[in-house]
C-alpha cells in the first residue's frame, strides 16, 4: 500500500504535478513520519519549489533515518548551496562522494562548491576525477570551465564550455559561462550571441539579461544597454549587479549625474558593505557639489581602509584623503582583490639583451587620444633617442580620428592595439615583443590595464604619470617622481622603488601652440573685476576648500570665481553654498567645457588660479601656466596635492607655493589687492616659460631616459 502510493507520488512529481505529489507525500508522512523516501522526496519537492528552508528541514529528517544515503546527502548539499551556505554544503557532499565513490555528478557538485569557496586548484582536481569516471558529464565540464575562468585560464575555459555544449547544446549554465569568458577575452559580439541563445528559450532569465546588457555596453551600444538594464531592474529592482552597472553606465557613458547618483544611493542602502560603494557614492556627491554629511562619509571611508575593507577605489580615495599611509593601504586592498600577481611571464630583475644595444620601451595607455595624458606626453615619445631606444605603444584607447591621434601614431616606432585582448593575451603579446621597460600610464585611472602588468611581461615595470600615488603591488618596480611630490624619507609609503627626476616629474609638450585669448566679454566675465579661477573637475572641490575661496571673495570686493561647469546640479548646489557663506551667487561664473586648445587660450583671461587640496590641479595646472595665468598652490601631504608645488618649483616661481591654508588664503587676497606685484609675477611666468625646466620637453626626455638606463643597469645580466 505504502509503496503503491509512493510510486504514484513520484510519477506526479516527475510529471510536474507538484501539488498532487505533495498531498501524497504528506499523506504518507502522516502515517509513517520516519519514512525515508517520503521525507527525502518531500525535501526534493520543496527544493524544486525554491522553498529552501523547508527543503533543508525534510532532508535533515531523512538523514536522521539513513545518515549515509548518497542521494539524500547530495540533495541536502545542493539545498545548502542554494542558500549560499557553501562551507556547510562541502562536508555533506564529501560524505555523499564517500558513500557513492563512482558517482561523477557528486564530484562535479563538490567541484562547484570548492570553486565558490575560492579553492580552485582543489576544485580542478576533483572535477578531473569526475570526468575520469564520466567524460561526457556536461555539468562537470561546465564546472571545470568555470574553475578555469576563475584561475585566469580564460581561453581554456572557453574550450571547456564548448565541450559541454557539444553534449548539451542548449545548456544555459554552459552558454552563460562561455559568454562571460568571451567577455573576459573582449569578444563581446560572440558573448552576446551566447546570451541571446539562452534568452530565446528562457526570456525571463534576469541574470543573463543583465549579462547581455553588459555585452551591449562593451560593444558601444549604450542606449540599448541602458534600456536592457532598465528592463531588468523593472522586473527585479533589487538586483544589485544590474543596479551598479546601470549607475556606472549612466555616469561614465551618458554623463547623467542625477540618475547615476540616485542609483548609487539606492545601491548603498541595499548593500552598504558592497565593495567600493561608499567611495562611489561620495565621489558622485562631490561631482554634484552635494556636501551633506561629508565629514561622516569621509570618516567612514578612512575607518574602512584602516580596517582593511574595500570601501573605495584608490583613484576616488585620492580625492578626499591626504594621508600617505591610508592611500597606500587603500591601494593594497584594491590590488589584492582586483589585480593579484600572476605567474610571471618574465623573470623580474633579469635583463633581456638579445637584440642589440637598444632598450625596448613599451608604453601602455588607454588614453592615446585627445586626452590630458597624451597632451603631456606626445613630445616625450617624439624626443626619445632612437639610437638608444625603440619605442612601442600598447594601445587600449577608444578609437578616434583626431590630430592628436595622428600625431601619436607618428611618434611611436609601432603601435599595437590591445583593446580586444584579454589581460593574459595582452601580457603574452608584450612579452613576445621582448619589451625591456614597460610603463603604466594609467594605474588606477581611466581605461586601466593593471591586469596586464600583474602577469609581469617585462623585467622592469614603471608607474608613471596617470595615477599620482602608489599602486600597492609587488610587480611594479618603480614610480617616476621628483623631490617635491615624494620628498626623501617618504619612500615607505610606496611599494615601488622611487626614482626621482631632477626637476618636475611631469613631462610637458613644448610643441603645442597657444591661440589668442578671447575677450572677457566673449567669455561672460566682468571686464574690470578680479577673476579668480579654478578649472579642476568638481570632485576635487571639498567643502573646506570652497569655504576658503568664499572668504577670499569676501575679502576682495567685486571679485569673481570662474569655474568649470560640469553639471547643472553642481552649479545649483555651489550657488546655494555661496549664498550660505554670505557671497552673492552671481559671483560664481561657470565656464562650459571646450576643446583643449580653446580652453587653454581662455585661461589667459583670468587673474589668479586657485589650486585645491587634497587633490590639486595636474595637467590643468600646466595648462594655466602655459597660458600665462599665475597659479597659487598650497603644498599638500601626499603626491596628488603636491603636483602644483612641483610644477612651480620647476618653473622657478616658488613664491606661489604656500605651506598652509592660512598662508594660501592671505596670499590670494594680497595678490588681488596688489596689481603691480601680480603683474610682475605674470611677467616672470612669461619669461620663465621658455627658459625654466618645466616646459623643456627635450631636457625632460633626457632625464627620463637617464632614469630608464639606470633601471636597466641595475638588472642582473643574462
Amino acid at each position: 500500500m505504502f509503496q503503491q502510493t509512493l510510486q504514484q507520488a513520484v510519477q506526479l512529481h516527475q510529471s510536474g504535478r507538484l501539488g498532487e505529489a505533495e498531498r501524497l507525500y504528506a499523506q504518507l508522512l502522516s502515517q509513517r513520519p520516519d519514512m525515508f523516501e517520503a521525507l527525502h522526496l518531500m525535501g526534493l519537492l520543496r527544493l524544486n519549489q525554491n522553498r529552501l528552508d523547508e527543503a533543508i528541514g525534510f532532508m535533515e529528517r531523512a538523514l536522521q533515518v539513513r545518515p549515509d544515503a548518497p542521494e539524500a546527502l547530495t540533495n541536502y548539499g545542493l539545498a545548502l548551496v542554494s542558500l549560499d551556505r557553501p562551507e556547510e554544503a562541502l562536508p555533506v557532499l564529501q560524505r555523499a562522494a564517500k558513500a557513492s565513490p563512482r558517482n561523477a555528478a557528486v564530484r562535479s557538485n563538490i567541484g562547484g562548491v570548492l570553486q565558490k569557496l575560492g579553492r580552485n586548484d582543489e576544485a580542478l582536481a576533483i572535477l578531473d576525477q569526475a570526468l575520469a569516471i564520466n567524460p561526457r558529464d556536461a555539468a562537470a565540464l561546465t564546472n571545470r570551465a568555470l574553475v578555469l575562468h576563475a584561475l585566469g585560464r580564460i581561453a581554456d575555459a572557453v574550450d571547456g564550455f564548448a565541450r559541454a555544449l557539444a553534449i548539451l547544446p542548449a545548456s544555459a549554465p554552459a552558454l552563460n559561462g562561455r559568454g562571460l569568458a568571451l567577455r573576459a577575452l573582449n569578444r563581446h559580439a560572440a558573448a552576446l550571441a551566447d546570451f541571446d541563445s539562452i534568452l530565446r528559450d528562457n526570456p525571463g532569465h534576469l541574470g543573463v539579461r543583465a549579462n547581455r546588457a553588459a555585452a551591449l555596453w562593451s560593444l558601444g551600444r549604450v542606449d540599448e544597454a541602458l534600456a536592457a538594464y532598465d528592463a531588468v531592474l523593472a522586473a527585479d529592482p533589487g538586483m544589485m549587479e544590474a543596479l551598479a552597472s546601470r549607475a556606472s553606465l549612466l555616469w561614465t557613458a551618458k554623463m547623467a549625474l542625477a540618475p547615476a547618483l540616485a542609483d548609487t544611493e539606492r545601491l548603498a542602502r541595499l548593500a552598504p558593505d558592497r565593495s567600493d560603494v561608499a567611495g562611489d557614492l561620495l565621489h558622485l556627491r562631490l561631482y554634484a557639489g552635494d556636501w551633506r554629511d561629508f565629514e561622516s562619509q569621509k570618516a567612514a571611508l578612512d575607518a574602512g581602509v584602516r580596517a582593511g575593507k574595500a570601501v573605495a577605489d584608490p583613484f576616488i580615495y585620492q580625492g578626499v584623503c591626504d594621508d600617505p599611509a591610508d592611500l597606500l593601504a587603500c591601494a593594497k586592498i584594491h590590488a589584492a582583490s582586483n589585480y593579484p600577481a600572476q605567474p610571471p611571464l618574465c623573470a623580474p630583475g633579469i635583463a633581456r639583451r638579445d637584440r642589440g644595444p637598444r632598450i625596448r620601451l613599451g608604453y601602455v595607455s588607454g588614453e592615446f587620444r585627445t586626452q590630458a595624458t597624451a597632451h603631456l606626453t606626445a613630445g616625450l615619445y617624439e624626443h626619445h633617442d632612437r639610437v638608444r631606444f625603440e619605442v612601442i605603444a600598447f594601445d587600449n584607447s577608444r578609437r578616434e580620428e583626431s590630430p592628436m591621434r595622428a600625431r601619436l601614431e607618428g611618434a611611436f616606432d609601432r603601435m599595437i592595439d590591445i583593446t580586444a585582448l584579454s589581460d593574459t593575451e595582452a601580457a603574452a603579446r608584450i612579452a613576445a615583443e621582448g619589451i625591456d621597460i614597460l610603463v603604466n600610464l594609467n594605474g588606477y585611472f581611466g581605461r586601466r590595464r593593471m591586469g596586464v602588468f600583474a602577469h609581469r611581461p617585462a623585467p622592469v615595470q614603471i608607474n608613471y604619470l596617470g595615477f599620482p600615488g602608489t599602486l600597492g603591488v609587488s610587480y611594479m618596480n618603480y614610480i617616476l617622481a621628483d623631490a617635491v611630490v615624494i620628498p626623501p624619507g617618504e619612500e615607505n609609503f610606496y611599494t615601488e622603488t622611487v626614482m626621482r627626476l631632477p626637476h618636475s616629474y611631469q613631462v610637458n609638450d613644448d610643441r603645442r601652440g597657444l591661440m589668442p585669448a578671447p575677450s572677457r566679454a566673449a567669455l561672460g566675465l566682468p571686464q574690470d573685476a578680479f577673476v579668480f579661477c579654478h578649472f579642476n573637475y568638481s570632485y576635487k572641490i571639498l567643502p573646506d576648500m570652497f569655504a576658503v575661496w568664499m572668504r577670499i571673495l569676501a575679502a576682495v570686493p567685486g571679485s569673481v570665481l570662474w569655474m568649470l561647469g560640469t553639471d547643472a546640479l553642481f552649479e545649483t548646489n555651489l550657488r546655494v553654498a555661496a549664498q550660505a557663506a554670505g557671497v552673492d551667487a552671481g559671483r560664481l561664473i561657470f565656464a562650459p567645457q571646450l576643446p583643449v586648445a580653446q580652453h587653454v587660450a581662455r585661461l589667459a583671461a583670468g587673474d589668479l588660479f586657485l589650486d585645491s587640496l587634497p587633490y590639486g590641479a595636474h595637467t590643468t595646472a600646466s595648462d594655466a601656466l602655459w597660458a600665462g595665468l599665475p597659479f597659487l598652490t598650497c603644498r599638500g601631504r601626499a603626491f596628488a596635492g603636491r603636483v602644483g608645488a612641483s610644477l612651480l618649483t620647476a618653473l622657478e616661481l616658488p613664491e606661489l607655493i604656500t605651506e598652509n591654508m592660512a598662508s594660501y588664503e592671505a596670499l590670494a587676497v594680497a595678490l588681488a589687492r596688489d596689481p603691480a606685484r601680480l603683474a610682475a609675477l605674470r611677467d616672470r611666468l612669461a619669461a620663465n616659460r621658455s627658459t625654466a625646466p618645466l616646459f623643456d620637453t627635450a631636457a625632460s626626455t633626457r632625464a627620463i631616459e637617464a632614469a630608464y638606463e639606470a633601471m636597466m643597469a641595475r638588472l642582473a645580466p643574462v
